[in-house]
């Protein structure tokens, strides 16, 4: 997993359009968490409170209204900058979303924007690994919580190794990075099935949540499959 000491990349990268990259990832994010609302809905009346999913439509949908709103022209012109995305969708999470969740999804953006921020041009995987890999790291400093517990964080752990190992074989290609991180994150959905929750409401509920995959973690896997492409439904990746 990497964090922003590493300094293994140093080779040269090709240049891309990486706000353009950025800007869609989060916009298919919002467009695949109103998709699959319902189903959200569905697995966290089982496993939690029920509103996981209104709660990530309702933080996605702030973050694209303060997306739209930069969208405004302004003189002189501005070109945005590649961690604009990510950071408007992690203020929308931390400001205006409650319970659990929303906070939890702030924290990764905001590191993943931090790190896209600080990034040397042309280094957009290794940039997204960083930040990955620092907002777990925020995550279980505020919620303890490790793989097997039955939470998000297990589809977002073999997420970052998946980005991170990504990182180093196409470190200029983000799309491709990321597609490996959603692969880890559905096995990691499939596996948080078969789990005893040993933390939030579910862990109340003991064996009855068994066979029923981890709301949260669902959201993880979602976020880095919409980097290339909008998720319509979650019964292909469920299976």
């Amino acid at each position: 997993m990497l964090t922003s000491t590493d300094t293994e990349f140093s080779e040269p990268f090709r240049p891309i359009d990486f706000t353009g990259f950025t800007d869609a990832w989060v916009r298919r994010f919002a467009a695949s968490a109103t998709a699959t609302e319902a189903e959200l809905t569905a697995l966290d009346q089982q496993v939690g409170d029920g509103d996981f999913g209104a709660n990530l439509v309702a933080g996605l949908q702030a973050a694209l209204r303060r997306l739209d709103a930069s969208d405004v022209p302004v003189l002189p012109a501005v070109p945005p900058a590649p961690s604009w995305p990510l950071e408007a969708a992690a203020s929308a999470f931390l400001d205006e979303v409650g319970g659990t969740s929303g906070p939890l999804f702030g924290l990764l953006l905001q590191e993943v924007a931090v790190a896209v921020a600080a990034a040397r041009d042309g280094a957009p995987a290794a940039a997204l690994a960083v930040g990955a890999g620092n907002g777990l790291a925020a995550i279980q400093r505020v919620g303890e919580a490790a793989v097997g517990d039955k939470t998000l964080v297990d589809a977002l752990v073999p997420a970052c190794e998946a980005l991170a190992a990504r990182a180093r074989t196409v470190p200029g290609d983000p799309g491709a990075a990321v597609a490996g991180a959603a692969d880890a994150a559905w096995d990691g959905v499939r596996s948080t099935a078969r789990l005893t929750a040993r933390r939030g409401r579910a862990s109340y509920l003991g064996e009855r949540a068994a066979g029923v995959p981890d709301p949260g973690a669902v959201g993880i896997a979602l976020l880095f499959a919409s980097a290339g492409t909008t998720v319509p439904s979650l019964t292909p990746y469920l299976a």
